[in-house]
């Protein structure tokens, strides 16, 4: 079972997660949607698309963008399609 942690609370938990570039991502519905806030932040990847951030709030404390997704992956990385990954200190293992 993988987990995804910060400031002592449990984001996300899920033993159905896809590892691509060594970062987990989590099935959406494993992850607790009240600790996300949805950002304007995208970034691109040449190989997976146009990856969208949300903010991760943990009793008030936001951690800026430190949840992304693709909602619309390249066929490369189709896998990760409605699947969240962490970063920014969040803890996964």
């Amino acid at each position: 079972m993988v987990e995804a942690r910060w400031h002592d609370a449990l984001i996300a938990r899920s033993d159905d997660t896809v590892v691509v570039e060594r970062n987990h991502y989590f099935p959406a519905d494993a992850v607790d949607a009240a600790l996300l806030r949805p950002s304007d932040t995208t970034s691109i990847c040449p190989w997976k698309g146009v990856a969208h951030y949300h903010s991760v709030v943990v009793d008030g404390v936001e951690n800026k963008d430190a949840a992304w997704y693709y909602p619309d992956p390249k066929p490369e990385a189709a896998e990760i399609k409605d699947r969240i990954a962490f970063w920014k200190g969040v803890t996964v293992g």
